[in-house]
């Protein structure tokens, strides 16, 4: 088992990422957390049930690390995303796995089959692009999931944006065939280069939402102007003991 740290209601994965392994028995669904999608959980109740459900909750977001010092006075490493990805394929590369991308625009998978053959050559590699739209029609669900499983992959990366692709892979957990399974969104374009993702510098300075701010405004104000006051004002609740 992984260790993990109740923050604000949610088990939070606090191991090293490199405990998250493809060879254990059954399966995993590996979901992120950050103050953007806990306060979207809040009024809405399937996504909130999709995170709990997660059999690992990463904390993906300065918030969340900032909550488990000041709530549980613990220390803990931020795990993004883009973390897992690189970490899951290096496991792949070592056994020769697979990995199948269900998300994203044919020009970005494209794009990521391209960078895949260069940097994990032993990983045999699926993707299907889904339709664009709010909810998929039983055929066309019936078709992502058969792609899927006709192709059996060992890890199952979806790319849909927060919170339909927590959401699609909780409902459709038992029909998929797969051994890890996580959303991981943003991922796709910044691993195709279809997006930058920001420099190292300001990760390290806990502000990776300030580029991306400034270079989609319209998309990211209210993850950062709406979202984030609330998670702290909720944070200081919890701290406390106004909230348990």
């Amino acid at each position: 088992m992984y260790e993990t740290l109740k923050i604000m209601g949610y088990d939070v994965f606090v191991d090293d990422v490199s405990a998250i392994r493809t060879d254990r028995t059954g399966k995993q669904v590996v979901n992120t957390i950050n103050p953007h999608s806990y306060i979207t959980a809040k009024s809405d109740p399937v996504f909130r049930e999709a995170l709990l459900a997660s059999d690992t909750l990463l904390p993906d977001g300065s918030g969340i690390v900032l909550a488990a010092k000041r709530i549980r006075g613990k220390k803990i490493r931020k795990i993004a995303g883009f973390d897992l990805h690189l970490h899951l394929l290096s496991e792949l590369e070592k056994t020769g796995g697979s990995v199948f991308y269900m998300g994203a625009s044919q020009k970005t998978l494209d794009r990521i089959h391209e960078r895949l053959k260069k940097e994990f050559p032993s990983v045999r590699a699926g993707s299907h692009s889904p339709p664009y739209k709010a909810e998929f029609t039983a055929e066309e669900n019936r078709e992502i999931i058969g792609k899927i499983n006709a192709f059996g992959p060992d890890v199952l990366f979806v790319g849909m944006t927060a919170p339909k692709q927590e959401k699609w892979l909780h409902a459709n957990r038992e029909r998929l065939d797969f051994r890890v399974a996580s959303c991981i969104g943003a991922v796709f374009d910044f691993y195709a280069g279809t997006v930058e993702r920001p420099s190292q510098f300001w990760i390290d300075l806990h502000l990776e939402w300030l580029p991306r701010l400034l270079k989609e405004p319209r998309r990211l104000w209210k993850r950062n102007f709406v979202s984030t006051p609330l998670f702290l004002a909720d944070m200081l609740m919890y701290r406390y003991g106004v909230k348990r």
